[in-house]
């Protein structure tokens, strides 16, 4: 297995990174998926894509730039002019490497300064990589700083928590009374009543008002209009994603026979409007098509758009600050919200009666829906619209080939062409938010996965399973690899008396192998079946299979009786492929072997992406997706 690492990386001028054998350091970001960088070895510079290099360990390299932590979209007009007045005046520096102590002193006098003040400029700029560094810190005390001790700031918040912030609605004077009654109490010298008040008024508004019970007002007062969004004032700062089933009919890929709708799950960028994730399955909604959604739209898309051979950039990636979801069932799934809140990412439920939060993913659907039923096997909107079509008749399109289409469409059309409320079109608004312009501050290119399994890992189901003597078993199949020897019949170490489980995950898609979490050296190690005879299937088959074993009274299951039944069941379903829609639904479900195997063992040094804290998720209990439907996530 590849490394496996959850760790995101920032391109930045001044960053060293490897390519092939060869270490290189960032002079320029040319584009959003492009950069300039200069071999150290041969001293060439070259352009490199960075979806094609690596972060270097920066405790090799003392000299890495660190980033900003300053909230770009903060600053007053006033700041980043002066930002930008001081980093005119040290370009000429910049492009000047090997410049003389006089013509530092020659600029200096020009711009009426010091040449320790350029001196100094430059080294903020080249510490940080931005022109951000440069802005001015404002003098004199803080804004927010507080002067109390630890003692009296308690004693007026607890104040205001037990009397101001209440429906009884006391006012700030009662609040400055309580506050002198317990410090008295408390033998510490009581604050002035107007630093009280001063605390008073520094509350949020609309917490304010809701606290003290006018919720209605705060919501009237304070809820975003149409047409804007609270906080989506950069990409990825907050993602809608949603579900829809397509109105159109697919053919299977042997016998080209109408079987069925699929559903389509899209993740869209408030901001920018752009699509950022998508998920294609015949499966219904469940929290697997909602986390691979979700694993697409933090990867980057470059391979996968070869694998389809769609021509056009994607270059969308990194970790959405906020995720705007439905309250339907799939978007709550155990797996689903660790994953979210190990990448720090905020996994939001809609309002309730406020549809207008999901508008934005509901009009792309809308958009969606409409291109879709350009195409043949349409099923319309509606009986009436189709009226004298007959939709099974003319579908044409297979699950991979409508993936194909709405990924070109999305790319190529949806991308480029004006949005009429952006005023601009969706790459164009992305390319804005991220790299700026004179008049506009870039949040800067997005941090990228080291690896993008790692991240479609910490989506997948898990369970706590102990090794035994014949390795793992998990619904009773057997898995197996000598990397387990080390820890079979271990013990807690916690607790000597009790047997140590390991943390496991498991792609629904194809379970003919699992990912085993190493604690010794913190990396993910795939485990395949003990019996490497038996055929690679999915999560769906198998419920399938022990259903149908339960149904004819079998007791005791094993692995044997499990793939038997599976023969017995591929082969039906073969015979009767062309004889029923269903049958050749379920045909599709079949997984192919993987085109790409890999080895056992995993690189990266990590630790484990959340702590497993049950032995089966309830993402097992809903359909999940074959191994030969699409994987947008490679």
């Amino acid at each position: 297995m590849s490394g496996i690492s959850r760790n995101f990386f920032k391109i930045e001028p001044g960053q060293l990174v490897s390519f092939g054998d060869s270490r290189y350091q960032v002079t320029h970001l040319l584009s959003l998926d492009s950069i300039l960088a200069v071999n150290l070895e041969t001293q060439e510079t070259q352009r490199l894509r960075i979806e094609t290099v690596t972060p270097i360990d920066p405790e090799a390299n003392e000299h890495t730039s660190q980033p900003s932590e300053r909230e770009l979209w903060q600053l007053s007009k006033e700041e980043w002019e002066e930002a930008q007045d001081r980093f005119r005046a040290i370009k000429p520096l910049l492009a000047n490497p090997i410049r003389s102590r006089d013509d530092v002193e020659r600029l200096a006098q020009e711009h009426k300064i010091h040449a320790a003040t350029l001196y100094r400029w430059l080294k903020l700029y080249q510490d940080a990589g931005h022109v951000s560094a440069l802005v001015p810190s404002k003098r004199g005390r803080k804004k927010g700083t507080f002067l109390l001790t630890t003692e009296q700031e308690k004693v007026i918040e607890s104040a205001i928590e037990d009397l101001y912030l209440t429906k009884q609605r006391h006012n700030p004077t009662d609040v400055a009374e309580e506050v002198l009654r317990r410090c008295r109490l408390a033998k510490i010298s009581p604050p002035h009543p107007n630093t009280v008040r001063s605390r008073i008024s520094l509350i949020n508004p609309a917490h304010k008002l809701r606290r003290r019970g006018f919720k209605d007002i705060a919501r009237n007062r304070y809820a975003p209009i149409q047409g804007e969004f609270p906080g989506a004032d950069h990409p990825l700062a907050i993602v809608q994603i949603d579900h829809t089933e397509a109105d159109l009919i697919l053919v299977d890929e042997v016998h080209r026979q109408p079987i069925g709708r699929p559903w389509l799950t899209l993740a869209i960028d408030v901001f920018s409007r752009m699509v950022v994730g998508l998920y294609l399955t015949f499966e219904r909604p469940s929290a697997a098509s909602v986390g691979m959604c979700m694993a697409n739209a933090m990867c980057p898309k470059r391979e996968y758009l070869a694998d389809l051979g769609v021509a056009g950039e994607w270059p969308v990636w990194g970790k959405p600050d906020v995720i705007h979801a439905d309250n339907a069932k799939e978007f709550r799934g155990k797996v689903l919200q660790l994953a979210c809140e190990n990448y720090a990412i905020d996994l939001q439920w809609r309002p309730v009666q406020l549809p207008h939060f999901g508008g934005h993913v509901e009009r792309l659907m809308g958009t969606m829906a409409n291109e879709i039923r350009k195409l043949p096997g349409t099923t319309f909107s509606n009986p009436k619209q189709r009226r004298g079509y007959n939709s099974e008749s003319e579908a044409t399109l297979t699950l991979a080939e409508l993936e194909k289409y709405l990924i070109d469409f999305t790319v190529n059309v949806y991308h480029q062409r004006l949005h009429h409320q952006l005023g601009m079109s969706p790459r164009k608004k992305w390319e804005l938010g991220v790299l700026g312009d004179e008049h506009t501050l870039g949040t800067g290119l997005f941090p990228i996965p080291e690896d993008p399994l790692r991240i479609r890992l910490d989506f997948m189901p898990f369970f706590e399973r102990t090794v035994q003597q014949y390795g793992i078993q998990i619904d009773n199949i057997t898995y197996y690899e000598s990397s387990l020897d080390p820890y079979i019949n271990s013990t807690d170490p916690e607790n000597p008396k009790a047997k140590r489980k390991f943390l496991i995950r498991r792609d629904p898609r194809d379970i003919s192998k699992v990912y085993f979490f190493d604690p010794a050296d913190n990396r993910y190690i795939a485990i395949p079946y003990r019996n490497i005879g038996f055929p690679a299937m999915s999560v769906w088959e198998l419920n399938e299979v022990l259903t149908r074993l339960k149904n004819e009274g079998r007791k005791d299951i094993d692995e044997n009786l499990i793939f038997d039944a599976l023969e017995r069941m591929r082969a039906h379903v073969e015979e009767a492929q062309k004889k029923t829609k269903a049958a050749r639904r379920q045909a599709t479900r079949k997984p192919k072997p993987t085109p790409k195997t890999l080895p056992s063992k995993s690189e990266p040094k990590s630790s484990p992406s959340m702590a497993p804290n049950s032995v089966e998720d309830d993402l097992f209990s809903t359909p999940v997706r074959p191994f030969d439907e699409v994987l947008l996530t490679r």
